[in-house]
Parts: structure tokens; C-alpha cells; sequence
């Protein structure tokens, strides 16, 4: 068994490092490009979103790499994602390729089917103590990658040489795969932290705050986001992203079933515009703007990609929220088609506003004798 996936943030950094550790070939597709949207772009209908085409390209790269086992995520949902890994799957046939698909159903079982995932691929003569633990530790590896990533955002804007912060970021998923045990990871989170924590700073720096929301995994994919996220970081901005794997985790594999989840705050804030749960995506873009606005943040950055439903539904409530709230959101509906001199540009008339905006509400805070509080 050969076994392949396709690219999700750094959810391939665990699967990697879980399959070397028990000795099975693993193939993770090389990092995704336009080579990779080509691929997707050939073999899928017009009109179906970015992410479809992204994923379908991975999984075309790692089968050509030689894979005879496609992992795969699915199920019932309101977002047509859930339903992709059976079009994939059909679509990989129709092209000649002969493959096993494992489809995870991430609404089914929580923790205990993703556990159940796991041993199925490999193999049922696993125990179930070992296959917890390795379930474990997967995890920890990931919120490791998650904590990274969260310090690479507030440390961009800040840095004193650019490009500093993403050199040390790039080899970080390598690192972390690369540690097998508890002791290894400990070790390699000291030096990641270390390394980042050594690059020199601005010492005044004073980086706006934005939220970086949208559909998740337009959010989580560097490729399918043009690079966004480093793009703000470069003009100043430290961003928030409200998606990450670790608290995707959170919600669905444990919280989500005892009732005890960030999204209960975040519906509760997006109520007012919109009473029915249409998706998660869009309920978190807007209850997590009007959370951010609460916490003093400059500016919201909203990703989709073309023909996604839910956050359509969120672009057109979106008035009423910036409306009622003051706060600044750039939407940005992104698939082939988009070219990112196009978007740099709007990306810096956005910071451009904000900054003004910024600018002029200290000048009225000081016109009126009052203290301006700190960002978050």
C-alpha cells in the first residue's frame, strides 16, 4: 500500500510523520501550484468551486507519484465539500486510474471514528491503546504547527528584515514531521520557538489588527489565498484567522458534542443577521466580525471562492454588519481565473483605508481628551 492525500493547511504534516512511523510508503503530493490547479482545472467542471479543483490536482499529482490509496474526507453537510470525495473518486476512475479511496465522515463518531479512520488504514491487527495514542500524539503535532503558525502571524508585521519570519516558517512542517515521540517534539517546539523568537523586531511597531475569515479551506490553503496572509504581513498587518485544524478538532472530534464550542458565541453574535445555521463558514464570518469589532480590531479580510454558496449568503449580509458595526471588510471571490497583481492591489488600498481610519480615530480620541485603548 502506497498512500496519498491532498494538501489541507498542515494536516499533512501528522498523516506524513503517522505513516513513517509505521513503516507504510506514503507519497504527500508536492506543495500545491499552478501545475496543481492545471491538473484540476482539466478534469472538473466549470462551475464547481476552487477547493474541488485544488484537491482533485493533489490527488492526480500523488497517483501519477506512484499512490494506490487515497485518503479523503466526506459526509453529509451543508457545503458541497462533503460530497466532493465521491466526485473525486468517480472522476479518478473515469480517467483510468486504479486506486483504493478511504473516505473519512468527519460528522460521524467524533474522536472514536476518527480513530476508527485511522486503523482502518493501518490495519486492523493494531491495537486500540496504540491507535489512540497515535491519534494523541497526531494531534499535538498539529496544534504544535497551529501555535507556530499563530506566533509567524504576529511576528511578520514586525519583523526588521523581510522574510525573515516565513524562512524559519517554511521548514517548520518538515521539523514536526520528522519527530516521532513526545521527547523529539518537545525538543523540536523549543528550537522552532527558539529560531522565531531570535529574528529582530521593529521596536515600535504598531501592526493593524485584522480578522483573515471565509471559507475554511480557502482560509487554511497559502496556494488557493494567493499567499494572503504573508501578503498582510508584509504591510503591517498582524492578522487573526478564525480557521484552524486545531479547532476544527475541537468542535467536531470533542466539544461540538457535549454542547461546549466557541461557535455557540459566535452564533449567538451573528443572530441578529442571519437565524439559520445556512453553514459554519458563514455563520463564523459574520458572528466572528462583530466579536472582532468588539475587540478593536482595524479591518476584516473575507476569502470565497467563486460559486460558494454559504459565503455568497455572508457577502450579501455583510452591508447591514459593516453598516451596524463600522468595520471595514474586503471581500476577495478567488478561483482560476483571478490574477494576484489584481488582488496586491486591493489588498493595499484596504490598508491603505484602515490605516487612515486608524489615524483619524486617534486624532479624535486626543481631540477629546481620551485615552485610546490597546489592540488586542
Amino acid at each position: 500500500m502506497i498512500v496519498t492525500f491532498p494538501h489541507a493547511g498542515s494536516g499533512w504534516v501528522p498523516l506524513k510523520s503517522l505513516f513513517d512511523k509505521h513503516g507504510i510508503q506514503c507519497i504527500v503530493p508536492p506543495k500545491s501550484s499552478k501545475q496543481t490547479l492545471s491538473l484540476g482545472v482539466k478534469h472538473s467542471p466549470e462551475w464547481v468551486c476552487l477547493p474541488y479543483k485544488i484537491l482533485l490536482g493533489n490527488m492526480l499529482e500523488g497517483l501519477e507519484l506512484g499512490a494506490d490509496t487515497v485518503l479523503n474526507i466526506g459526509g453529509p453537510g451543508l457545503c458541497r465539500l462533503g460530497y466532493y470525495a465521491k466526485l473525486h473518486e468517480q472522476a479518478l476512475r473515469d480517467m483510468g486510474y486504479d486506486f483504493q479511496m478511504v473516505i473519512f465522515n468527519w460528522q460521524e463518531g467524533g474522536i472514536v471514528g476518527l480513530a476508527k479512520f485511522i486503523r482502518t488504514v493501518l490495519g486492523t491487527d493494531k491495537s486500540w491503546p496504540q491507535i489512540l495514542g497515535d491519534v494523541k500524539f497526531g494531534l499535538q503535532q498539529l496544534l504544535l504547527m497551529d501555535s507556530l503558525e499563530r506566533h509567524v502571524h504576529h511576528l511578520r508585521p514586525r519583523e526588521k528584515t523581510k522574510g525573515s519570519v516565513s524562512k524559519v516558517w517554511r521548514d517548520c512542517g518538515d521539523r514536526v514531521c520528522a519527530a516521532h515521540s513526545p521527547q523529539a517534539l518537545k525538543k523540536v517546539r523549543e528550537e522552532l520557538f527558539g529560531e522565531l523568537d531570535a529574528i529582530p523586531l521593529k521596536p515600535n511597531a504598531n501592526p493593524l489588527q485584522v480578522g483573515f475569515l471565509g471559507e475554511f479551506f480557502m482560509a487554511l490553503d497559502s496556494f488557493c489565498n494567493m499567499d494572503l496572509e504573508e501578503e498582510l504581513g508584509y504591510r503591517g498587518v498582524e492578522i487573526h484567522r478564525s480557521a484552524y485544524l486545531t479547532d476544527w478538532c475541537k468542535v467536531w472530534l470533542f466539544f461540538e458534542a457535549i454542547g461546549l464550542s466557541h461557535s455557540k458565541k459566535v452564533k449567538k453574535a451573528a443572530s441578529p443577521y442571519l437565524s439559520r445555521d445556512v453553514s459554519g463558514d458563514a455563520m463564523s464570518s459574520l458572528g466572528e466580525t462583530v466579536l472582532h469589532k468588539a475587540e478593536g480590531f482595524d479591518g476584516i479580510v473575507h476569502v470565497m471562492p467563486f460559486t460558494c454558496m454559504p459565503e455568497i449568503i455572508a457577502q450579501n449580509i455583510f452591508p447591514r454588519v459593516v453598516k451596524d458595526h463600522d468595520m471595514p471588510v474586503l471581500t476577495l471571490i478567488l478561483d482560476e481565473q483571478m490574477g494576484k497583481a489584481g488582488m496586491v492591489t486591493r489588498l493595499e488600498a484596504f490598508v491603505d483605508l484602515m490605516s487612515r481610519r486608524k489615524m483619524v480615530q486617534k486624532r479624535a480620541a486626543r481631540g477629546a481628551g481620551v485615552g485610546v485603548g490597546s489592540r488586542p
